[in-house]
């Protein structure tokens, strides 16, 4: 199979992030409703997977068309050449979405799909039945005014799904936004980096991983290792590619803290999973006690939004703290993210830069303020 597209997923806001980090690994994407298309061979998937941070899947587009009717969608279907992706023993399980096209109803497309993909697999094998008894292969079908696209999910969990954080607490950021969070902040591997709102330490474990230049799929299995239009050898390399270029001589300064005891003891835990336990210094403390530990950092909290984990009064007050914490240093950078619309005036100053990024369903703003830089020596 020669060069096909894929499409990595992502949250709203985070398009531009997941764009550099293909750009980083080779990739030339296009980015358009919370998607990037890509050009690659079947054997670039696995590199996909293991590398990218805040992408949330990576499909393999078979095929698309367009389909204002069940018939256009049935006859589309089957013409695309399922033969050269699945299996004859394939197992098919199809999921989709419908966005401004007539074709609305979910259940029904995704029942025309895979009939219509058996029905092409038994025409192609020259059989009655199929027997579905091998891997697993997820479709989607993607409606998007009245236009059609079929694609492979190669991934399976979402890749916010690391395997570290066994242990969690209440409202916990994917691994994914927290990554982008950390990539859209000015932290780097020689600057110290404070979360006072921890939590399960989602945020100073994945930057711990980005210090270190630890691919955040290392230690996970994906669907797509059982798809055969993949090259099994092409995961094993890398695989071994991955492991090879984790900066060991990297030993990065993380602090993170919380209120809440149990939450820092499921952060060590998580660290400790994630192999960066060594890195970062767990405390459990009230934000009103939190320093900025060094000359020059950044800072990057995921409060309580008022909404779930808090009163109101409660709220403000931690963002009052926030502030106060952040003005302590003017070399430091801060950057909150929050669905509070005051935060700002709660905080006590205004916003250097501000961004639109979604928690889960929850509509948020990401906060910047920007400290000074430190000299090119340090």
């Amino acid at each position: 199979m020669d060069k096909i597209t894929l499409i990595a997923t992502a949250a709203f806001g985070l398009e531009a992030v997941v764009g550099r980090e293909l750009s980083a690994l080779g990739f030339a994407a296009k980015a358009s409703d919370g998607q990037l298309r890509f050009e690659a061979v079947p054997g670039d998937i696995p590199k996909a997977n293991i590398w990218l941070r805040s992408a949330d899947r990576v499909f393999a587009v078979v095929g698309g068309f367009a389909a204002d009717t069940f018939d256009a969608l049935f006859e589309g279907t089957k013409a695309l050449p399922w033969p050269d992706w699945l299996p004859f023993d394939a197992r098919i399980n199809v999921s989709g979405k419908s966005v401004r096209s007539k074709l609305f109803s979910v259940s029904d497309c995704q029942s025309i799909v895979k009939k219509a993909i058996i029905e092409s697999m038994k025409r192609a094998h020259h059989v009655e039945t199929f027997p579905e008894s091998g891997a697993e292969y997820k479709i989607q079908v993607s409606l998007l005014r009245d236009a059609a696209t079929l694609s492979i999910d190669t991934s399976g969990a979402g890749l916010h799904k690391r395997g570290y954080r066994l242990a969690g607490v209440e409202a916990p950021m994917k691994e994914t936004l927290a990554a982008g969070l950390v990539a859209l902040s000015f932290y780097r591997a020689d600057r110290a980096l404070l979360d006072p709102c921890c939590g399960s330490g989602t945020i100073p474990i994945e930057a711990a991983l980005i210090a270190r230049n630890a691919a955040p799929g290392l230690s996970r299995a994906f669907a797509g290792e059982y798809h055969a239009y993949i090259p099994k050898l092409a995961w094993t390399r890398a695989r071994e590619e991955a492991r090879a270029r984790v900066r060991e001589d990297v030993r990065p300064t993380i602090f993170a803290s919380d209120i809440d005891r149990r939450a820092t003891e499921a952060a060590k835990g998580n660290a400790l999973r994630a192999d960066v336990k060594r890195f970062i210094r767990f405390e459990t403390k009230p934000l009103a006690e939190a320093t900025l530990p060094s000359e020059y950092g950044v800072m990057i909290a995921n409060p309580p939004y008022g909404d779930r984990l808090a009163t109101r009064a409660e709220t403000e007050k931690l963002y009052s703290e926030l502030g106060t914490l952040a003005g302590n240093n003017k070399k430091w950078s801060s950057c909150v993210i929050t669905s509070d619309e005051y935060f700002e005036k709660s905080f006590g100053r205004r916003a250097d830069a501000k961004r639109k990024l979604y928690n889960g369903m929850i509509k948020t703003d990401y906060y910047q303020f920007h400290g000074e830089q430190p000299p090119r020596h340090r």
